[in-house]
């Protein structure tokens, strides 16, 4: 896909991997919409962004459909249309047992981490299809296929999730849209209760997987690798 152009839509674009995602697609040409929960974090990721391109944002919690079909729909109004969808906004609370956790705590994550990605895709799809064509690549986890304990809620989001994105790639890989999922192991953000810091420097940098994202967006329409798996080359031994 020749990037220069497009439209692309980033869900949770205004810190860490997606913020990271939409500076390289503007740095590519694309033109951006990113949406968040918070007002104060979209004026400022559109203030840093917008010095590489055309970058749009509104706030949009991913948990609302109604708020979900609105935002997608004026991303298209602005834009003329939309090319790519990076569903990438997502929570993980980390550290209780399955005792511990609240059942709103529970639903929150699934609503987000799973919820979110579907009500993006339901809309996204006939948008894209009204273009010719299209990408859209979900942001997972190795949490997906790895499960832990403390992690249950997050583990059962991103399991449910690889297998949502496989199915979804069946249903319109006939529609020229393709549909990958990338898998990262341990990323140097602040999700979850992680923290960026130099002694965390092993771990991979947002600007990895924007890397890997548009790698995909640019290979051959004959190629799909519907599924990426990227992970810290040396993590520290145990």
């Amino acid at each position: 896909m020749n990037l220069n152009g497009k439209v692309a839509f980033v869900t949770g674009g205004t810190k860490g991997i997606g913020f990271a995602i939409a500076r390289e697609l503007l740095k590519a040409g694309a033109r951006v919409f990113i949406c968040a929960r918070t007002q104060s974090d979209i004026k400022k990721a559109l203030n840093e962004l917008s010095s590489y391109g055309r970058v749009e944002g509104e706030i949009c919690d991913v948990r609302s459909e109604e708020q979900v079909r609105t935002c997608l729909q004026h991303c298209e109004y602005l834009f003329g249309g939309l090319d790519i969808l990076i569903n990438n906004a997502g929570i993980g609370i980390i550290g209780k047992t399955v005792e511990e956790m609240s059942g709103d705590e529970f639903r929150q994550t699934l609503e987000t981490n799973l919820f979110g990605v579907f009500y993006a895709c339901h809309y996204a799809v006939p948008m894209m299809k009204r273009r010719g064509g299209g990408y859209i690549i979900n942001i997972s986890s190795l949490a997906g296929q790895n499960a832990h304990p403390r992690m249950a809620a997050y583990n059962a989001s991103k399991f449910a999730l690889n297998g949502f994105s496989e199915a979804l790639m069946q249903e319109v890989r006939h529609d020229n849209i393709k549909v990958s999922y990338i898998c990262p192991g341990s990323v140097n953000t602040s999700f979850g209760n992680d923290a960026p810091s130099e002694d965390r420097a092993w771990q991979l940098q947002p600007e990895d997987i924007a890397e890997v994202v548009l790698d995909l967006l640019k290979m051959h329409p004959r190629a799909l690798p519907s599924k990426i798996e990227i992970r810290p080359s040396k993590p520290p031994r145990k």
